[in-house]
């Protein structure tokens, strides 16, 4: 996202790695079709609904959101640790610290204070027929520290912050990682990442948020190590060591994941009639497997998007360059948009799946519009 690492760059001076920001386009893309997805049908939380209440819809629809929320949120915080170490390098601690606060703790008061209450009233007013005024209906709310989809901003504020604190006590050297990265040390790691995250669900099943700040901590084993191999990747070139041989594995790996294995899972546990709430967590075989086929798909994904990334999407263009620009400014009022569409089809009686191929891609493009109006507003520019 632009206000988090305004330059692509892999630290070393004349080494621009423009596909980082074109990564991050289409992350966000994904992000605005998830919380759609989660609008018509597919599981998870958001501020309105018109669920679809045909089962074998929302099959696909669950897929969609589960592959997602495998891999495109830890990516974030990857490729957002990948300026990290550089820009603290830059700028020494305590001007890293105040860019930081200033880029990410200004958006969370914004939306916190004045975005997240008049979605929220949007909804009230015209989603559930509440006709009262804007100050009738401030004067009963009490959800003022509410980040919303901004949890992640404040998560990053925090990991950075973290970082910080690291750098002040151990040497710039530090213990070094493993150098280089087969695509068997990625599995492995991966696979880590599953069993930790199951032993975490068992205290912190998915679903489970930290208030008010929005954490679901049941995620949070990815987001954490995937920060941190953001900022070793950074200082030991590790994405130089991404190959299209190990993008082929990641794809054909995913596809196996995602195209066989959630399918048969998926009918097996129908068939037992397992309840949902063994995927989440607890001591159950099925919250060990899922958290095993999460890791392993999104770290075979985020491969995959890495070498695709490198070998296509390294070039630069005008085009991009302006999406990718406006992504933090999408990130945060795409909320806005999906629920102003949400209520403007919300009285045509049709499936609301059928609602959904509509308002996807309006969501899509008219988030990146209004971010593009966002980042040309003079002030705002020098923050997101």
């Amino acid at each position: 996202m632009s206000s988090i690492a305004p330059s692509a760059t892999t630290g070393k001076p004349g080494n621009k790695i423009v596909y980082i920001d074109h990564l991050k386009v289409i992350l966000t893309v994904l992000v605005i079709l998830h919380h759609t997805f989660i609008t018509y049908g597919a599981p998870g939380g958001w501020y309105y609904f018109q669920k679809t209440t045909n089962e074998i819809i929302k099959i696909p629809m669950t897929l969609f959101v589960a592959v997602n929320q495998s891999f495109f949120m830890g990516f974030f915080f990857f490729l957002s640790a990948l300026f990290v170490p550089s820009s603290y390098n830059k700028k020494g601690p305590a001007k890293f610290i105040k860019d930081r606060v200033i880029r990410l703790g200004v958006p969370l008061i914004f939306y916190s204070f004045i975005l997240g209450p008049a979605m929220n009233y949007l909804v009230y007013y015209f989603g559930y027929g509440h006709h009262i005024t804007f100050i009738q209906y401030l004067r009963g709310y009490d959800d003022w520290i509410d980040f919303g989809v901004l949890w992640f901003a404040a998560a990053l504020l925090l990991f950075t912050l973290l970082y910080v604190a690291w750098r002040s006590v151990v040497p710039a050297s530090g213990p070094k990682p493993p150098t280089g990265l087969s695509f068997g040390k990625i599995i492995l790691f991966a696979a880590g990442l599953g069993a930790i995250s199951f032993l975490v669900r068992l205290i912190f099943p998915i679903g489970w948020i930290l208030k008010p700040v929005g954490f679901q901590l049941g995620h949070f084993t990815q987001y954490i190590m995937l920060f941190i191999a953001g900022t070793w990747a950074s200082k030991y070139n590790w994405l130089a060591g991404i190959t299209n041989k190990q993008g082929r594995k990641g794809v054909w790996i995913a596809m196996l994941l995602v195209v066989i294995v959630f399918p048969l899972f998926y009918m097996l546990l129908e068939t037992i009639k397992f309840p949902s709430s063994y995927f989440s967590g607890g001591l159950h075989w099925p919250a060990l497997m899922y958290a095993l086929w999460e890791q392993l798909t999104g770290l075979a994904i985020i491969t995959a998007l890495i070498a695709y990334g490198k070998r296509s999407l390294n070039g630069a263009s005008a085009n991009w360059g302006k999406l990718s620009r406006s992504t933090f400014a999408v990130y945060i009022f795409h909320p806005l948009v999906v629920i102003s569409l949400t209520i403007a089809f919300r009285n045509i009686n049709v499936e609301p799946a059928l609602k959904l191929l509509f308002v996807a891609p309006l969501a899509v493009t008219g988030s990146f519009l209004l971010g593009r109006i966002i980042v040309a507003i003079p002030g705002v520019n020098k923050i997101i």
